[in-house]
């Protein structure tokens, strides 16, 4: 039987993996593992589909060393006794090992000594967070890696290898596919590159050639083998953006309907990922100290959105959509960051006031450092005026309170307070 595109695509050498370059980069610690041929056990962690099987198989195909999967779930104590023999025999064997929070302490209580004695070098997959779901015996014999999601150029470039690859890919198959199609591939599995080629093999498959033998892959097609729609987009992609900028400036203006309507126009086309992503950066950038308690709410339901995947995470994204929009908005902290950092930039920086400097250390008296610094949890209301700023800055203004909502409203009549202890 034929495997499937995705098994047949996966990497033999560690240049192939697609993306996680801050892990199999050049001079980054994975790559570094395989050149020097030094192999320590490890956890990879992150979504489906975004590299964790290819990584394992291109670090045993790097190394030449025998590769075995198994699943902690479903396979038994005996698999584990089979792949330790071959250890035994071969020297090292490389054990991709499936769900590997789901190892239960015999089969654990087995493997320990072998990962001790480096016979076995084990590379557990999950999708939970390892420093919650496995166990410390195994985390303290293991280096933990997180994977970051692809980015759609990422899943392009795999889809476009496939589609070329003439000895484990569709290369021997005259496939022409429109550049629309391309693109849904790629974003409609939100980074799920084993989803893409699944989905593009199926269109191969099921798509009959026309007279001169070409298979040709349009959008139409790319939406029923992935069973979502697309969002509009033209040649260059610029509709995509589109919908995720008027999605924040829907939020932004406070008109729900709209961001609403957006959120669904980004979930039919899969991008659960990216309106994430917008949301959290709504939170922050345009609703900020306006009301802290929706963006803390905001985060707490783009976590679960996560966790969920569609079609439930819709239900806390919906939620965190009415609260963004219909809450008071305020920019005022980024903003004033942003003028510190024009500040910066632009070298206007000045000499740190001696009192504020660090004073830990022998000699520090005789630098003057540290010398006149007042504690303020010494004074009445846990305040006392001096200087903080250097003295080319030092009636710099950069935080100017928005006053939207309570909150902030408090923040600037304190900070009021303070001006008129000040002056």
């Amino acid at each position: 039987m034929k495997q499937p595109l995705a098994y047949r695509m996966r990497p033999v050498h560690i240049d192939e993996v697609i993306g996680q370059s801050h892990l199999v980069g050049e001079n980054k610690i994975i790559r570094r593992m395989v050149d020097a041929k030094m192999l320590s056990s490890m956890i990879l962690y992150g979504p489906p589909g975004i590299g964790k099987t290819s990584i394992a198989s291109a670090i045993a195909g790097s190394t030449h060393s025998a590769f075995r999967q198994l699943n902690a779930a479903t396979d038994t104590k005996k698999d584990l006794q089979i792949v330790v023999e071959e250890a035994k025999f071969s020297g090292q064997v490389i054990l991709l090992l499936d769900e590997v929070h789901r190892l239960d302490k015999p089969k654990q209580d087995f493997l320990l000594p072998h990962l001790e004695s480096g016979q076995v070098i084990l590379i557990g997959a999950t999708t939970e967070n390892p420093y919650i779901s496995i166990s410390p015996a195994i985390r303290s014999r293991t280096q933990i890696f997180e994977l970051k999601p692809l980015t759609t150029k990422d899943v392009i470039l795999a889809l476009e290898r496939a589609i070329a690859d003439e000895k484990r890919g569709l290369g021997k198959e005259k496939i022409v596919i429109e550049e629309d199609a391309l693109l849904h591939f790629a974003r409609s599995t939100m980074g799920d590159v084993r989803g893409s080629l699944n989905a593009l093999e199926l269109a191969a498959l099921s798509t009959k050639p026309d007279a001169d033998g070409t298979i040709h892959i349009t959008l139409d097609i790319a939406e029923e083998c992935v069973q979502k729609k697309a969002l509009v987009h033209d040649k260059n992609g610029d509709a995509h953006y589109d919908v995720i900028s008027a999605f924040q400036k829907s939020i932004r203006g406070s008109d729900v309907d709209a961001a609403m309507h957006y959120l669904a126009r980004l979930l039919e086309a899969g991008e659960l990922l990216i309106a994430c992503r917008r949301l959290m950066v709504c939170a922050y950038e345009d609703i900020g100290l306006g009301n802290p308690q929706a963006v803390s709410r905001t985060v707490l339901a783009v976590q679960a959105a996560e966790k969920l995947g569609l079609p439930e995470a819709r239900i806390p994204l919906a939620n965190a959509v009415v609260d963004l929009a219909l809450s008071p908005k305020s920019n005022s902290a980024y903003l004033a960051l942003d003028s510190a950092l024009a500040d910066v930039r632009a070298g206007k920086s000045g000499d740190i006031p001696d009192s504020l400097r660090d004073a830990h250390y022998s000699g520090a008296n005789k630098l003057g450092r540290g010398i006149g610094y007042q504690y303020p949890h010494d004074f009445p209301d846990h305040w006392v005026k001096q200087q903080y700023l250097p003295d080319s800055l030092k009636n710099r203004r950069y935080y100017e309170p928005a006053a939207t909502g309570k909150y902030e409203q408090a923040l600037a009549n304190q900070l009021q307070h303070r001006f008129n202890k000040d002056s």
